[in-house]
């Protein structure tokens, strides 16, 4: 192999979840089977790099000061605010169809052990925001694993007591899934996140 060619593949694999083969193979393909495909993506890359930015109000994607999703005066009379780890959960949500309030996104989870403390997470708004918007309810949507939880009494304590709801998706077994492969942890978030039938 060539030094561009195992630069390419180290930076290929730095992103989040692409392995050595998988590197190794998009490799070949901009540089051997498809070479017009590296410029369109370095392009686009390039592109995406000057144009697209944080939201300033939740943290999301835009290419203007705020998402559409915090343009979008319907939402804000919801007084609901869904919090995520990153924005790949937001866009999760939106695909689902199933929420259509407002996001904030913390672009991570407390986890001391790595050093990751409030500081590091997109923190600054979101006390103004509680102060600022009619927030009714808080929907923590964050992962059920030990950062996610410390994260979620983190930002209950920030909440205070008062008027804002908290409230945490339920965890358990996806669509279609059987009891008999479920691991511990999810048999018994599932059962803590029932519901009446």
């Amino acid at each position: 192999m060539t030094p561009a060619f195992e630069a390419l593949q180290k930076e290929l694999k730095r992103l989040p979840g692409v392995g050595f083969r998988s590197a190794e193979r998009m490799a070949i393909y901009l540089l051997l089977e498809r070479p017009e495909a590296a410029a369109s993506l370095a392009d686009a890359i390039r592109s995406a790099s000057e144009r697209v930015r944080s939201c300033s109000v939740c943290g999301n994607v835009c290419e203007e000061e705020a998402c559409s999703i915090c343009q979008d005066e319907r939402r804000s009379d919801s007084g609901l605010l869904c919090v995520v780890e990153h924005v790949s959960d937001l866009m999760a949500l939106e695909k689902s169809g199933a929420y259509r309030g407002r996001y904030h996104v913390l672009h991570g989870k407390l986890s001391p052990i790595n050093g990751i403390g409030p500081e590091r997470l997109n923190l600054s708004g979101f006390t103004d925001r509680l102060k600022r918007e009619s927030i009714e309810e808080l929907i923590l949507a964050l992962p059920n694993d030990v950062e996610g939880e410390a994260t979620s009494h983190y930002l209950t304590d920030l909440v205070g007591e008062g008027s804002v709801k908290v409230s945490r998706i339920g965890f358990g077994l996806p669509s279609g899934a059987s009891v008999l492969y479920a691991d511990t942890v999810t048999l018994k978030s599932a059962l803590e996140a029932r519901k009446a039938f």
